[in-house]
């Protein structure tokens, strides 16, 4: 082939529609190449049925047939670093540029930047885009140009910019026919990367307008199972955000502020790519952590003793979901009661949370542990009991996760609550003051 052409890298952005950088590519006048890499730096540390790995690849699937049967193309799948996999393009194909969108986790970015400048040595352009957010970096600041650190100045700013900006979505349909020609296009089985087929299956978002309109009377009850199911389409792409914010922003400011934290999350991630692995409050590194690991165990596997924790802990492990209202629950219980360190609960969650995203988990586990940003009082330690009769009170929730509560079966409490309390706020006190 001597056409020179665009490559267009899908990562988290997993649609052919309203995708910022997919619709640049297509409009650079040169025909585009799809691709997807499957980066083993990436799922070498995830277990081998992992559900968001069988997610990704029926979702690339779904892409190629939808290519395939309507335009007369495809989506070329990889497994590979992602310089080996460019060089083998490069060999292949003449290649004018690679198109993407931004991703913001530190790991993520030194790759781009490694990749961009492997690019360029070989006088290939780089180009990526905003897509993942509505505004991102340095476009909600305070007047000083320095970053808001706490969250309600930051969504009033937000909303004040965001209501002087149109909110653009990008019509891609009509483009479409300018990918390449060229068939068939290289494709993998899961086998291939080294995956089985998980028997979790990710459900389809339930964002409507009912659920909207009684968002905020509702999300606070897990029994009620009224929650949007959005977290893994966000995570993955497969939905536009520009289109949710544009559903949330005309019927419910409850839902649009969530999706305005996880805004938050990720500039502050951006702007401080430390606190991947440390406190955004660096003395709260101080705290001299027990990290029982036999305690450990006992939270993972939903036998603490505290009926709402197990049932959150028994969920997330059944399905890879837990209730927002669980997950600070459960953090809370992990951190100031069990005086275990908040990075071992965020890789847990990690490893299990289908809707894992590293900027909201890792800010949502320092907010509760009170080492981040906007955090919650260090002294300030949810009581597991009590919250059962603010947000399960028939104990409905309880009873599916915890079939022998109540029986001489369940477990007997891990920690007194009144101790353990008064053990976290003296070890608190005592390392940060």
């Amino acid at each position: 082939m001597s056409t020179p052409l665009s490559i267009f890298w899908f990562r988290r952005d997993l649609r052919l529609d309203d995708n910022a950088g997919l619709l640049h590519a297509l409009s650079s006048g040169l025909p585009v190449l799809p691709i997807f890499i499957f980066d083993p730096a990436i799922l070498s540390g995830l277990p081998p049925n992992d559900a968001r790995v069988t997610f990704i690849y029926d979702t690339l699937q779904s892409l190629r047939a939808e290519l395939e049967c309507k335009h007369a193309t495809s989506l070329a799948l990889y497994f590979g670093n992602p310089l080996q996999v460019f060089d083998q393009i490069l060999h292949s194909y003449p290649v004018a540029a690679v198109y993407c969108n931004h991703d913001y986790e530190p790991d993520a970015r030194k790759r781009d930047e490694t990749v961009c400048k492997w690019l360029q040595v070989r006088s290939v352009a780089f180009h990526s885009y905003k897509d993942h957010v509505i505004f991102e970096k340095n476009e909600i600041v305070k007047e000083n140009g320095s970053v808001y650190e706490v969250y309600t100045p930051y969504m009033h700013k937000w909303r004040k910019i965001q209501n002087q900006t149109t909110l653009m979505t990008y019509s891609i349909a009509p483009k479409l026919n300018n990918m390449i020609k060229q068939m068939p296009l290289p494709n993998l089985t899961l086998t291939n990367i080294g995956f089985d087929r998980s028997t979790i299956t990710i459900p389809f978002c339930r964002l409507n307008a009912e659920l909207l309109q009684h968002y905020a009377r509702d999300r606070d009850f897990p029994a009620l199972s009224r929650t949007s199911l959005l977290g893994p389409h966000l995570r993955f792409g497969t939905v536009s955000i520009r289109q949710i914010f544009k559903q949330a922003l005309d019927s419910s400011d409850t839902f649009a502020n969530e999706l305005i934290w996880r805004e938050f999350f990720s500039q502050i991630l951006w702007h401080f790519p430390r606190t991947q692995h440390s406190c955004f409050k660096m003395r709260y590194d101080r705290i001299p952590w027990r990290n029982d690991e036999t305690e450990f165990k006992r939270w993972c596997e939903g036998t603490t003793g505290y009926p709402l924790v197990d049932a959150g802990m028994r969920q997330l492990n059944a399905t890879g979901f837990m209730h927002n209202r669980l997950r600070m629950i459960t953090a809370s219980f992990l951190c100031k009661h069990l005086l275990i360190d908040w990075r071992w609960g965020e890789a847990y969650f990690a490893e299990k949370l289908l809707d894992y995203d590293m900027a909201s988990n890792i800010g949502n586990w320092q907010w509760v542990a009170g080492c981040g940003v906007d955090a919650v009082p260090y002294f300030r330690i949810f009581n597991p009991t009590l919250q059962i009769k603010k947000f399960d009170r028939n104990f409905d929730y309880i009873q599916t996760w915890v079939n022998e509560w109540q029986t001489p079966a369940y477990s007997k409490p891990i920690v007194d609550h009144v101790l353990a309390r008064e053990r976290c706020l003296n070890v608190y006190r005592q390392a940060v003051g």
